[in-house]
């Protein structure tokens, strides 16, 4: 969005899946900038498009004024992470942009809802495109790139343990799970940290009354096991 005239001191933090104001990846994106990184994140309208809660006008803008404000220069990248492409197109618009990337947040995400004998093979292969197939390459990229002080990386994955109901969203977070895992073990020699977090469900705008009424009753301890009748799943 907008890009200082002199190069900027503070680290750069990539954050994939901002694509709505209310989205934990726009959180995340707002608390790294208050805590002194400037900010790229990503988004893919087209998304939002096919989910019920429909697009949200404005909405990179709104995001990129929200950082502006706590002082962060930042960068909206459009981004199909369905395409193997645009990992390796993300941190080069980046690069330019703001400078090398030392924290990658993948907030990004496709979930549709579906079981063992609804899901499609056109939905399943594009979950693992975007959640698994993308994380990987992203994380790659990350490896390659990484040039900052040892010790000073920092990888982040948003998971989830929701899988009956909700098949392929579930089977392709656990394969980014044991990417970012493997991330963890084959990046410690450049200092790089890599965790996945589990935020359970977060109401993003997609809760009915009921189901917001069922999870903030639920102890934190079960939330993660809610059944998929209520379809407590995340939506980044």
């Amino acid at each position: 969005m907008t890009n200082p005239e002199q190069p900027s001191p503070r680290p750069v933090a990539l954050v994939t899946g901002a694509g709505r104001t209310a989205g934990i990846g726009a959180g995340i994106a707002g608390a790294l900038a208050a805590a002194g990184w400037d900010i790229a994140f990503t988004y893919w309208d087209a998304y939002d498009r096919r989910m019920p809660w429909g697009p949200e006008p404005g909405a990179t803008e709104a995001i990129a004024g929200a950082l502006a404000e706590r002082g962060a220069a930042q960068l909206a990248v459009e981004a199909d992470l369905a395409d193997p492409d645009t990992p390796a197109r993300v941190f080069d618009e980046v690069e330019r942009g703001l400078g090398a990337v030392s924290a990658l947040l993948l907030c990004h995400c496709e979930s549709v809802d579906s079981d063992l004998f609804g899901t499609t093979v056109e939905s399943f292969d594009r979950h693992f495109a975007v959640n698994a197939r993308a994380t990987w390459l992203l994380i790659r990229e990350f490896g390659l790139r990484f040039a900052a002080a040892r010790g000073t990386g920092r990888i982040i994955s948003l998971t989830s343990d929701h899988t009956a109901g909700n098949l392929p969203y579930g089977a392709s977070k656990g394969a980014m799970d044991r990417i970012t895992l493997a991330a963890a073990r084959e990046l410690a020699h450049l200092g790089v940290t890599a965790n996945v977090i589990n935020p359970g469900p977060v109401d993003t705008g997609w809760m009915s009354g009921e189901l917001r009424a069922h999870c903030t009753m639920t102890p934190p301890a079960a939330r993660g096991q809610i059944g998929a009748s209520l379809r407590c799943r995340q939506s980044p």
